[in-house]
């Protein structure tokens, strides 16, 4: 790709100062790949900027989840008290490991007593677990929706809690994060009445060539980029089959009038009241970014991020330097915050295996 005229400068300004300081190293440090090429061409080094980097490695990044077995209760539930309140299990637990716990994160065992619980509080040496709804059964469904594997059900604990004010969802293609997150949305909107209304945005950053300026108002603007929005409202609005055509058209209008697109460039100054604020395809935010669009929350409003950082379309963006990883890493263990990585794609066979092969 061609260097712009003023990166020829820039170029040219390093070449004097390398001149200049021959008894110095003179080393060229930009986030521009292309002109590290070119000044790798005249002969000048050439690095990247790795300041701005959360973690170096990101299979280091939290996941959310941890797995226990029963070496785990050895050691930390030789003094584990238990109690029953509201359909809930609690279990308090002294030990090593619980000062490697942070709060809200899902604890799971498997074997002959399977177990799935979220850390509710950490103290010193002394941890309190708390056992989740199980939203993979019918029963327990979310606008007709149910948790498909185990990270979903950890999603949906974790979206459908009041109490947890902010949700980070990580995971490839086809995990549900949109599904999930809508379907919690619509249930604590217009069945619990929680929140006033969804508001939905995402970064506009084209996956290939621009097609230009999009005509109509900043909904309309909007539209295009929003093609996740109407695939998972479909499925969504499919879920209720008890009401007929007719019934599935006025569900689909209620539901529509209180979802709003909004733009990711108004945000600015603006603050949210009771609102279920979704950042779809958070990946490409800036760390700067993204703690514009978290301080727009106002009291009674559930900001949720969700992202692939394997699919980075911003030029200057990678893995580690990610507004989402960001977010992921600074926020845990935050009483009101939750974090999941979904790990397994539930949309299609062809899709899954696209993924793990790609």
């Amino acid at each position: 790709m061609p260097v712009g005229k003023a990166d020829n400068q820039i170029l040219g300004i390093v070449m004097a100062l390398k001149d200049l300081h021959k008894d110095r190293s003179v080393i060229l440090v930009s986030k521009d790949i292309n002109m590290r090429i070119k000044a790798r061409a005249l002969g000048l080094e050439a690095e990247d900027y790795f300041n701005d980097k959360v973690l170096e490695d990101t299979d280091l990044l939290y996941t959310g989840t941890r797995e226990i077995d029963e070496a785990f209760w050895e050691r930390n539930g030789k003094e584990m008290t238990s109690r029953q309140e509201h359909g809930r299990s609690y279990y308090q637990v002294k030990g090593p490991d619980t000062a490697n716990l942070y709060i809200n994160q899902m604890l799971w065992q498997e074997g002959n007593q399977p177990l799935q619980a979220r850390v509710i509080s950490v103290e010193g040496k002394v941890a309190v677990l708390e056992t989740l709804k199980d939203y993979s059964h019918s029963k327990n469904n979310v606008w007709g929706i149910t948790a498909r594997n185990r990270e979903q059900n950890f999603a949906l604990n974790m979206l459908m809690n009041p109490d947890i004010d902010f949700v980070t969802l990580l995971g490839q293609a086809g995990t549900g994060k949109t599904l999930l997150t809508l379907a919690a949305g619509l249930a604590m909107t217009l069945e619990q009445k929680l929140y006033s209304e969804i508001i939905m945005t995402r970064v506009t950053v084209p996956v290939g060539e621009d097609i230009g300026f999009l005509p109509g108002t900043e909904e309309e603007k909007m539209a295009p980029w929003m093609g996740a929005l109407e695939d998972n409202l479909d499925v969504l609005n499919k879920s209720d089959d008890d009401g007929g055509d007719w019934g599935r058209a006025a569900t689909r209008d209620l539901i529509r009038s209180r979802i709003k697109v909004k733009s990711l460039n108004f945000m600015r100054g603006r603050t949210f009241l009771n609102k279920y604020l979704i950042i779809d395809e958070a990946q490409n935010l800036t760390p700067k970014q993204m703690k514009t669009l978290i301080t727009r929350a106002g009291p009674g409003t559930k900001v949720v991020c969700l992202g692939n950082i394997s699919q980075i379309d911003t030029p200057y963006l990678t893995e580690g330097s990610s507004g989402l990883t960001y977010v992921v890493d600074r926020f845990k263990g935050w009483e009101h915050s939750g974090h999941i990585t979904l790990q397994r794609g539930e949309r299609s066979r062809l899709a899954d295996h696209a993924a793990e092969v790609l």
